[in-house]
Parts: structure tokens; C-alpha cells; sequence
């Protein structure tokens, strides 16, 4: 069990978002990423379930998730993960 963020990148979209990079919150199951995006103080609106379950972070948001005990993940092992999770019927 655990819960990742991946790097940050720019922003194509701006003006809905407060910066200029994010990146993506994921965990193995939904109650642990529910539960870790609470103690973020992360809205349950901010979450976002197509595709693969997440929440998008700030830079400082990310920086907190990591001192939280988030582990750090490269663009691959997040595209490795969705697909792991999806072979075994998507996060729980």
C-alpha cells in the first residue's frame, strides 16, 4: 500500500488552477488516497476519478504530501501503476 506523487509540469490551462505546475496524488486504494488527501486539507470536489483516481497538487501541496510520507514517482511509474491497477480492476 502506499501513495505517490509524480512530477510536476507545466500547466497548459491556466486561470483554474492556483499555479503554474502541478502534479497528480495517487494511491493504491481510494480510502488511503481519501484519507491522505484530508490530512492535504484537499477538497472531496477536487477529486478526480476518470481515467485514474486522483488529485491534482500544487507545488507546495506536493512538497507537504512528500513530508506527509508520499512517495516520489517518475512520470513512467505513475503510467505503470494505472496500469497495474487497471489489470487488476482499478483502485479499491
Amino acid at each position: 500500500m502506499g501513495v505517490y506523487v509524480d512530477d510536476l509540469r507545466p500547466i497548459v490551462i491556466l486561470g483554474i488552477f492556483p499555479s503554474r505546475e502541478s502534479c497528480h496524488l495517487v494511491a493504491d486504494t481510494l480510502s488511503e488516497l481519501h484519507s491522505f488527501a484530508g490530512r492535504l486539507n484537499l477538497r472531496r470536489s477536487w477529486f478526480q476519478p476518470k481515467s485514474h483516481p486522483h488529485y491534482d497538487l500544487t507545488q507546495n501541496k506536493r512538497r507537504q504530501a512528500l513530508r506527509f510520507g508520499a512517495l516520489e514517482i517518475s512520470d513512467k511509474r505513475l503510467v505503470e501503476i494505472i496500469k497495474e491497477h487497471r489489470e487488476k480492476g482499478g483502485a479499491k
